[in-house]
């Protein structure tokens, strides 16, 4: 098995960039991250995955929670900096009420920037690992554990349904890296709902992915979540760090793009074409962070239209866009 070397959100004081350039942050965050050195730890006394706020905490038992026996959708979060795990803001509190909205599911699969692979595999574990992927950040980060279980049965019978490409188990080397716990860890900060992770191949187009994607549609009716973390605008070489909730002008131009494209359904274009154009090649100089959306457009059902849960750009360079097909709500 060939996993990815180590990829990094590009937040971090210093980090090894998905394009090979190194960035060292600016001071300005330095006393914002004194801030953020406790957070997250509320709820480790009781074996509750950390969060980020109090309100968060006493909402974690609603009863209003609906069960896991509905036909699940699938979901794209730009999950940005991971950071985002640990801070009060808007990304956050946006995810933590999509688990509420959504639901309980029975799982979830997750397709993640940050599991690249030649060959395609899925984590096949009873308890996998949390990954703490990056460097540079508060020590809250790095201590923070989402123990949520795997699932074992549900890795063997998506490499049942998948016969091309023959899908193979990982049982030890990777688990859940950043791209997941941290998005998961607002969602569903219970850490008690199984997870299974599933690689990407880099080796292959975007066409294959969104494929590959259309067997996890069967899933979905069995109760299971698809979450694809990654962003559709994601270039940490042009991050201005000048421009908290902000996009340049060919950032906001691509993201603007994608979402005309789906709100037709024209999923061969956002498929084939995200590299035709100066903002889509600026936008998407590596494919790691778009790819997860392909799955998230293969699971969609036939008659689906794309709901947008978020938007918002961050840093000039990163879209925060989160979206789903089969919400009922």
């Amino acid at each position: 098995m060939c996993n990815s070397a180590l990829h990094f959100c590009g937040l971090a004081k210093q980090s090894k960039l998905s394009d090979n350039q190194t960035m060292k942050k600016p001071s300005r965050d330095i006393s914002r991250r004194s801030l953020l050195l406790g957070a997250g730890s509320l709820a480790a006394a009781a074996g509750i995955s950390q969060l980020t706020s109090a309100k968060e905490l006493l909402m974690i038992f609603d009863p209003s929670r609906k069960s896991d026996s509905a036909e699940m959708p699938a979901l794209f979060i730009g999950h940005g900096s991971p950071m985002n795990a640990i801070e009060d803001n808007q990304y956050g509190q946006r995810w933590f009420e999509l688990g509420k909205e959504i639901g309980r599911p029975k799982a979830i699969l997750c397709v993640s920037a940050h599991w690249l692979s030649a060959g395609t595999w899925v984590t096949q574990m009873e308890q996998p690992r949390t990954i703490h992927d990056f460097y540079g950040f508060p020590q809250a980060l790095h201590d923070m554990q989402y123990p949520a279980p795997g699932n074992p049965e549900l890795a063997a019978e998506l490499r049942r349904l998948s016969k091309n490409p023959k899908i193979q188990a990982d049982e030890k080397s990777w688990g859940l890296d950043h791209g997941t716990w941290s998005v998961l860890a607002k969602m569903y900060p219970e850490a008690n709902i199984p997870v299974i992770q599933l690689s990407i191949d880099m080796s292959e187009p975007a066409s294959f992915h969104f494929e590959l994607g259309k067997t996890l549609h069967q899933l979905r009716k069995q109760g299971v979540l698809i979450l694809g973390s990654g962003n559709i605008v994601h270039n940490l070489r042009r991050i201005d760090w000048n421009s908290p909730n902000k996009g340049s002008d060919w950032a906001v131009e691509f993201d603007e793009w994608v979402k005309a494209r789906l709100e037709v359904r024209d999923f061969k274009s956002v498929t084939e074409d995200f590299g035709k154009t100066l903002a889509g090649q600026l936008s998407v100089p590596t494919p790691d962070h778009y790819l997860p959306l392909m799955y998230v457009l293969g699971a969609a059902g036939d008659k689906e239209e794309v709901k947008w849960e978020l938007e918002g750009m961050d840093m000039g360079s990163l879209s925060m866009r989160a979206l789903s097909f089969g919400r009922k709500i």
